[in-house]
């Protein structure tokens, strides 16, 4: 059947791993002449593949069990492909090689993305605040002694936003965001084209890719969250304890107020854009324009291209 060679060589242009999944199915049918269930494959094929071959007719259904519809094509084509066991990873962004369990997380990922979410914790209770601003006063006390409290937060911004540039540069893959967004950038022009073409069944083979990609979504989460754990693992214990100095009383009496641009004079604690309050405004101010020099003066790429 000329119709189901076509369909062959299209399934295993669109998706090589394909071509692995018909010589699985080729094997164990005898060369077509017995039949076959989805639980005699099971442990060789996704149900993504089997589910493609049956909606190409690749095979066809006979009672509860199945059968190549057309084996003499599956041979031709599995003669003509290069044994997918040994390519190698392409760089077309359809391809790219986003194995997910690269992006996996480490002990120590988990372990500071519970330690985020307990300092978390400091915001609602004093307790906890009061042993984490106490704690990074030890630290930052020495500085805040001989500096004004609006430099000392402009520091700690500083430092935190550095921190964080670093860590983005490090723990995220850039190359494999960039493939992430390739492969979605080309599967959108593909169905793009389809529509315009009226190609019903272009476009039910896009949806399928669609639906295999939705794994690289979480991937790329994942890339993206994995610094912003270590990130917040730095900068809360920093924002509470600017909370405990302002919140409970630790700021000097002779600066509890500040001059910042557009606002004017205020207290740390008035209110100025809406329910946030001066402090939080300041320090977040000082943080994401000291990011930005700090990403251009370093020339450090955070974002994927």
């Amino acid at each position: 059947m000329a119709r189901t060679a076509d369909k062959i060589e299209s399934l295993i242009a669109d998706d090589s791993a394909m071509a692995d999944a018909l010589a699985v199915v080729y094997d164990r049918t005898d060369g077509g002449s017995e039949r076959i269930e989805w639980a005699d494959v099971n442990d060789a094929l996704t149900s993504g593949q089997w589910g493609r071959l049956i909606e190409k007719d690749v095979l066809e259904s006979v009672g509860d069990e199945f059968r190549l519809a057309d084996p003499d094509a599956v041979e031709t084509a599995l003669d003509d492909d290069v044994p997918s066991t040994t390519q190698t990873p392409t760089t077309d962004g359809d391809d790219a090689d986003v194995d997910s369990e690269e992006s996996s997380w480490t002990t120590w990922d988990k372990l500071a993305a519970v330690g985020a979410g307990g300092l978390f914790l400091g915001y609602s209770q004093q307790p906890v605040r009061n042993v984490v601003g106490s704690t990074v006063e030890i630290f930052i006390g020495p500085v805040d002694s001989v500096l004004p409290f609006y430099v000392v937060v402009l520091v700690v911004a500083l430092l935190t936003g550095l921190f964080s540039t670093l860590l983005q540069a490090n723990l995220m893959d850039m190359d494999k965001m960039s493939a992430y967004q390739e492969r979605m950038k080309k599967i959108q022009d593909k169905r793009k084209d389809a529509r315009e073409r009226g190609d019903d069944e272009a476009l039910e083979e896009i949806r399928e890719e669609q639906m295999d990609a939705m794994g690289d979504q979480l991937g790329m989460f994942k890339e993206q969250f994995r610094p912003m754990v270590w990130t917040m693992f730095v900068t809360i214990p920093v924002f509470l304890w600017i909370y405990w100095m302002v919140l409970d009383g630790h700021v000097a009496a002779g600066e509890t107020r500040i001059v910042a641009p557009l606002i004017g004079e205020a207290t740390w604690r008035a209110k100025v854009l809406g329910p946030m309050q001066m402090w939080i405004i300041w320090y977040f101010l000082c943080s994401m324009s000291l990011t930005q020099l700090i990403r251009k003066s370093l020339n450090i790429q955070t974002t994927p291209t």
